[in-house]
């Protein structure tokens, strides 16, 4: 059940960028990271409206935001939550974690949840093999967790994030 984005993006906030790199040969990778940026993700309009300003194919900017795993072309949640599943997080479990989150949130790999919040990967290392299975979420390691303690981190994580917004 991931999300889907039918949303007008504001293609306005992308001037200053192609402002900013005018004169540069080559911008396309900073240009797609400060895209990234701005909206969290690559939409269809701002692959566009960049091939355009560059005068490159479509196809051009599409193969390099598709080959580098540092761009996403769908919206992702507020909050990323990997589960490593490396040989020994995977010999220690991360199935059973993968099958609490799909339980608990309705979302498998590669998917955010409908109302945005989060979004789960399969990774397959976090360099933290000591403490496996290991997560991380939002950049924070967790390791050795168990699945009563990873959902407790996630609401936890996704309730403080909506208090402070709500404060």
């Amino acid at each position: 059940m991931g999300t889907t984005d039918n949303a007008a993006v504001d293609l306005c906030l992308m001037d200053p960028v192609f402002e900013k790199y005018r004169e540069q040969k080559g911008p396309l990778i900073p240009i797609l990271q400060r895209a990234q940026g701005i909206y969290g993700y690559l939409p269809p309009d701002v692959l566009q409206i960049i091939a355009g300003r560059l005068g490159v194919p479509l196809g051009k900017v599409y193969g390099v935001a598709t080959f580098y795993s540092q761009f996403y072309l769908e919206r992702r949640g507020k909050h990323v939550l990997r589960l490593c599943d490396g040989t020994a997080c995977h010999v220690k479990g991360t199935a059973i974690l993968m099958t609490v989150v799909q339980e608990e949130y309705g979302v498998g790999p590669g998917e955010t949840t409908e109302d945005g919040e989060l979004t789960v990967e399969i990774v397959y290392c976090l360099g933290s093999c000591a403490l496996a299975p290991v997560a991380t979420l939002d950049g924070q390691v967790m390791g050795r967790m168990r699945p009563e303690t990873l959902v407790r981190q996630v609401r936890k994580q996704i309730a403080s994030a909506q208090r402070a917004t709500d404060a």
